[in-house]
């Protein structure tokens, strides 16, 4: 049973070099036959990983110990860096590494670079504050094996000493529209999230952006590796059933956020893994207060009064540039306990216990395969068109 639904994924020969400008992929030696899971897929060849799982770059929700928790069970952890000076960031990873069972195991670092000025949104800066050279440097140094890009392309330095490093870049997009752009900016994967996710997201529905996203890189090659572009899904997936449907709208694996808030090793304070295990359908909304950009978190009284009493103020304020909660907590800084966000995405609803994310692995994996098992079963040997 756990070995037929390795046929998902038929690696694609490739070139072993990209373009000049490129270094030599830095792959891990691939997995024996005894080290390889179920789920044999392009994210697992890529970063000689047990399972196609992922976790979310959240940064102080997940923290190192979990990052590296998730790496250790298999998977790929990643650490969310924003906000982080490079000083900070490699601290950081200098402490997953202290948690790693293997030292040399994969993970990755995920950074937000939004557009800044132009057409892009006037609520927008720089959140590395000038520092992304000496960040992608200790990136690089630090030897990660994957970096992710969220809520804007990488620049073209960041990729070109990326790639001459050996390092695959991941981009994060909400729209279909948003493929060719990051493509065209030479990253080498796509995470679609939709609108179901925690944090910054987009609108669109998972169920509707991976496969569009599957078709949009369909022709296109790694710069890298010289391999087809592949797709991780994300946005509401936080068990098997979510793992298998993304695996069948032809995603290559998932990047999990929320139900890793709800782990053991996970760095979220108390009342935010409280709030995520009590919260219903309706308590996760979007909010621009927090960032100026629509952010899926949950609904608090704080959040409730801006959204019901003051959406003509976030308007006015997110016009001007001004991202409303910063300005508030400038004028009322005794609110910054109530005023506290907590990202979660609308799978909140559906989780109620916190789990050792090893735990949360092995179950996401022998779940998918028992519902590919069951879809197989489905056709009785009989599917031939």
């Amino acid at each position: 049973m756990w070995l037929t639904a390795r046929v998902l994924y038929q690696p694609t020969p490739g070139p072993a070099l990209c373009e000049l400008e490129c270094g030599e992929f830095a792959a891990r030696p691939p997995l024996d036959d005894m080290a390889k899971g179920p789920l044999t897929t392009a994210v697992t060849e890529t970063f000689s990983i047990t399972h196609p799982v992922i976790l979310a770059g959240m940064n102080v929700a997940a923290g190192s110990k979990l990052t590296a928790a998730v790496t250790n069970a298999g998977g790929l952890g990643v650490i969310g860096g924003l906000g982080y000076t490079p000083k900070m960031l490699r601290q950081q990873i200098h402490d997953i590494k202290q948690y790693l069972t293997d030292k040399n195991a994969p993970f990755g670092v995920d950074l937000a670079l939004p557009q800044v000025g132009g057409s892009a949104r006037k609520t927008n800066y720089d959140y590395t504050h000038g520092q992304l050279p000496d960040l992608i440097d200790v990136i690089i140094e630090e030897k990660a094996s994957l970096f992710v890009c969220a809520v804007g392309v990488p620049p073209p330095f960041a990729v070109q000493k990326l790639h001459q490093a050996g390092i695959p870049i991941m981009n994060m997009v909400g729209h279909p529209k948003h493929v060719a752009k990051a493509l065209d900016a030479g990253v080498d994967i796509i995470c679609a999230q939709g609108g179901e996710g925690g944090g910054h997201t987009g609108y669109v529905p998972t169920s509707v952006l991976v496969p569009a996203c599957v078709d949009a890189v369909k022709g296109r090659t790694s710069p890298l590796t010289g391999k087809p572009v592949f797709v991780v899904a994300a946005g509401g997936i936080s068990d098997g059933r979510g793992l298998a449907a993304a695996l069948m709208w032809g995603a290559q694996g998932v990047w999990v956020g929320t139900r890793f808030v709800a782990s053991e090793e996970a760095a979220a304070n108390k009342r935010h893994k409280e709030l995520l295990l009590k919260a219903n359908y309706e308590d996760i909304g979007r909010t621009l207060i927090y960032s100026g950009r629509p952010l899926n978190v949950y609904k608090t009284d704080y959040v409730k009064d801006w959204e019901t009493n003051r959406a003509d103020e976030i308007k006015a304020l997110t016009e001007k540039g001004i991202v409303p909660h910063y300005q508030e907590m400038e004028k009322h800084p005794e609110k910054s306990m109530v005023g506290h966000h907590y990202l979660m995405g609308n799978v909140a609803a559906a989780i109620t216990d916190v789990l050792p994310a090893k735990t949360i692995v092995d179950n996401m994996v022998s779940d998918a395969v028992k519902c590919i098992e069951n879809a197989k079963a489905m056709t009785g040997g009989r599917a031939k068109l």
